[in-house]
């Protein structure tokens, strides 16, 4: 592993003498906007690998994504070599579906610090839900970024990670079926956590779980999705969502295309820059919406 052949796979060919809070701003940008959330791999008939290596030569050689565990770890690593203060954490994501915690911690991210100022940095949740620069560690503190406003709030030790919703521009949609009006309150829990470290080990346990478990969502529906410099692109089954940020005064627009398997192959490669070695069998059980854009 060398970070000179990290830099070309995600397109990052500027100076990085200092480990300074602009240098790292850029990189999770490029990080984020080359590799993909995915977990095709478990709908392609492989096994992933928790350990650096497996990781490295998937998402660096291999050009493919990863989930949050792969994605951030190798991001973990990176910033380690560039000599950054980094650790990772656990966290529990929010399921709006039990409207409620996750009881198991099923969520990796870094916190890194910088001149005495703590940040998140979180490369792997994917969707509409992606930070897109590091996130000052901070309690009550609105903090816009493009994709929308995202705060944190800290109750005696553990931290509330969330973000302001926006309203959904769908051209297909007449304003009578689908009014889409933001929660009360406008806004989506996305996970919370605490700022006890955890080493990538501690994660081998969900590894294995979120492989062989027909409950969780990632095996009941293939999801690749990518930030893009304007929004965000989520192929979920055969549903393809093209999201940009900001459309209007306070509102994305979303476009939905429902592909054909030959459309599938075809889009990931175009769309997402992934070629596949094995097989994929999309997956998007009913009963879960198709446009998973804004839930994963």
């Amino acid at each position: 592993m060398n970070i000179q052949e990290y830099f070309g796979r995600i397109s990052y060919n500027k100076p990085h003498k200092d480990a300074d809070l602009q240098t790292l701003t850029v990189i999770f940008q490029h990080h984020i906007q080359s590799i993909p959330f995915e977990n095709l791999s478990m709908h392609c008939g492989e096994a992933i690998e928790l350990d650096l290596q497996s990781t490295y030569n998937k998402i660096v050689r291999k050009k493919r994504g990863g989930w949050c565990l792969e994605t951030t770890h190798l991001l973990f690593w990176a910033l380690q070599e560039l000599g950054y203060d980094v650790c990772i954490l656990g966290a529990n994501s929010y399921d709006p579906a039990e409207k409620g915690y996750t009881a198991q911690i099923n969520h990796i991210l870094l916190k890194v610090v910088i001149k005495g100022e703590s940040y998140i940095v979180d490369p792997g949740f994917g969707g509409a839900y992606q930070m897109w620069q590091p996130l000052m560690l901070i309690s009550g503190k609105d903090q816009p970024q493009v994709p929308g406003i995202f705060h944190f709030m800290e109750d005696n030790g553990t931290w509330y990670f969330e973000k302001v919703k926006r309203k959904h521009y769908i051209p297909e949609h007449s304003k009578n079926d689908f009014p889409h009006t933001p929660e009360l309150g406008n806004i989506r829990k996305i996970y919370r956590f605490t700022l006890e470290p955890r080493h990538i080990d501690d994660f081998q346990e969900l590894n294995a779980y979120l492989q062989v478990s027909p409950d969780n969502i990632l095996r009941k529906k293939s999801i690749c999705s990518l930030q893009t410099t304007s929004g965000v692109l989520a192929l979920v089954g055969w549903t393809l969502t093209e999201m940009k940020y900001n459309y209007t005064e306070d509102m994305d627009l979303v476009n939905i295309t429902t592909l054909t398997d030959e459309e599938v192959e075809k889009t990931l490669k175009d769309k997402f820059n992934i070629v596949l070695e094995n097989k994929l069998v999309p997956v998007n059980v009913r009963g879960l919406p198709p446009n998973l854009v804004d839930k994963i």
